[in-house]
Formats: C-alpha cells, sequence, structure tokens
C-alpha cells in the first residue's frame, strides 16, 4: 500500500481542484445537483453559491430540509454503507460551483488522508448539530420565528465581519417551503420584519442583525416583550377602546392577555 504524509496533503486544495475521480460542475439557479431516488454514487463539495435539500412525499407535498452554502458537502450519504438512493433533491438557489467527487475516490482519500478524514468528521458534526437545531426550530418556534431563523442563516452566507447581508433572490413561495406555512403568512410577517426595520427589501432582501437579537433570542423579560409586541400591534390598538370601556364600569385589573 502507497504510504501517505498527512503533511503534504492540503484538503482545502484537493476540494478546489479537479483530479482523478473529481470534478468541476457549473450550475444555474433551480438545476438540480441530483434529484430523489436516484442512484447514490457521489459527494459534491459546494465552492459557490446557494443550495437547498428538499423532499417530496408520495402526495406530492415538498418540504425544504436543509440550506447549504459554500464550504458545504452535498449528498454526503453516499459513501454510507452499500451505495442506495438519494432520499432528496438537491437544487441551486442561486449561480453555483461545486467539485464532483466519485464515491470511491471520496472513500480512498478517507482512508488514506487523515487530514481529509479530520476535516469531513469537523464538518459532519456542525451538519449534526444544524440537524438537531432545525428539529428544536419546528417542534417548538412559531412560524414567525422560523422565517427569521432561515433569514438569518441565509444571511450569514455573506463574508465574515459583514454588518448588513443580502441574502440571494427568493421568492415568498420558497420562503414558506422553507418555513412549513402558507406564502400569505410569509408576506405578513416580511412586513411586520420591514415595518420593525428588521428587513430591507427592494429586490433583493438585507437582513439587519436586529432580527438576530429581538426575535430569536429568548430572554426573560425584554426578549419577549419585544417579540409580543411585534406580533399584538392589531391588540395594543384596541386597548384605548378597552380602556375606555373598563373605566366606564369602574375595572381596575387588565383583561387576560393584555400587555401594557
Amino acid at each position: 500500500m502507497i504510504a501517505y504524509e498527512d503533511a503534504k496533503f492540503d484538503p482545502i486544495t484537493f476540494l478546489a481542484n479537479s483530479g482523478l475521480g473529481r470534478n468541476l460542475v457549473r450550475l444555474r439557479a433551480k438545476q438540480v445537483f441530483f434529484a430523489q431516488g436516484t442512484p447514490a454514487d457521489c459527494v459534491f463539495y459546494l465552492q459557490t453559491g446557494r443550495a437547498k435539500l428538499t423532499v417530496v412525499s408520495e402526495t406530492d407535498k415538498e418540504a425544504t430540509i436543509t440550506l447549504l452554502g459554500p464550504g458545504d458537502f452535498i449528498g454526503e450519504e453516499s459513501i454510507a454503507g452499500v451505495p442506495g438512493l438519494r432520499m432528496a433533491t438537491a437544487s441551486a438557489i442561486t449561480a453555483s460551483t461545486a467539485l464532483r467527487i466519485d464515491r470511491d475516490e471520496m472513500i480512498r482519500v478517507m482512508h488514506q488522508e487523515r487530514g481529509f478524514s479530520d476535516f469531513f468528521l469537523s464538518f459532519l458534526l456542525a451538519r449534526a448539530m444544524r440537524t438537531q437545531a432545525d428539529l428544536v426550530d419546528q417542534l417548538f418556534n412559531s412560524s414567525e420565528k422560523r422565517l427569521a431563523r432561515i433569514l438569518l442563516l441565509m444571511a450569514e452566507f455573506g463574508q465574515p465581519g459583514e454588518i448588513e447581508s443580502l441574502i440571494p433572490r427568493i421568492t415568498q413561495e420558497t420562503l414558506a417551503e422553507m418555513v412549513g406555512t402558507t406564502r400569505s403568512r410569509v408576506s405578513y410577517f416580511m412586513n411586520r420584519f420591514r415595518q420593525h426595520g428588521f428587513i430591507e427589501y427592494n429586490g433583493r432582501i438585507r437582513v439587519h442583525k436586529s432580527l438576530l437579537n429581538v426575535i430569536l433570542h429568548d430572554q426573560p423579560s425584554r426578549g419577549k416583550a419585544e417579540s409580543s409586541a411585534l406580533l399584538d400591534t392589531a391588540k395594543r390598538r384596541r386597548k384605548p377602546a378597552a380602556r375606555r370601556a373598563k373605566s366606564g364600569q369602574n375595572r381596575t385589573a387588565n383583561p387576560p392577555g393584555e400587555t401594557l
């Protein structure tokens, strides 16, 4: 067996260039890397662009299960055990460049290059943590918070240190699929976010960091009050009438659920 020295192997260089068992591919927006139900025979490493994984049920209901950005592997399940079929569809959100690595080549380099194995393991651990966070988000957060999280995750695909981030062009229908709600609810929340200065959009969506601080942080007092204020505008508008009614009836207590 040929001996390989880890010090001479650079995973970043390996993933940046074509070679034996790997080649660069370029996709336009909405093109697919692979489709659900096709043979799992390769792994992609996303160099530039944005992508997503979607699953379609037997009743033709589609759900987006994760978003992908530069530095992510796509289709890593192909190296697990006996080759099977793809469980999801991977498609480009924006124009993308990726390195396609044959299954056999991926397994070879993992076995022979410790540096690459460590690099790939770090990715898998980060992906597992992200999947767990996605599950918690779906189980416990409202559709408003899920939308805010999606926008923030997409904004984090910008350059390090960027204060305000533009996200890729995306439709409200696609956002609704990612969140698991209707397009009308997405439109409602997007208008609320814009009114409160959390986002700007005129063709492209610019996400402000305030969206993270106010929407996603479950702070004991201020955070919950501000989140409640975002959704309960209609209730606040009704308060003057409620107070007049209370005054006429000499009531001193607030109605259940009413906040000052």
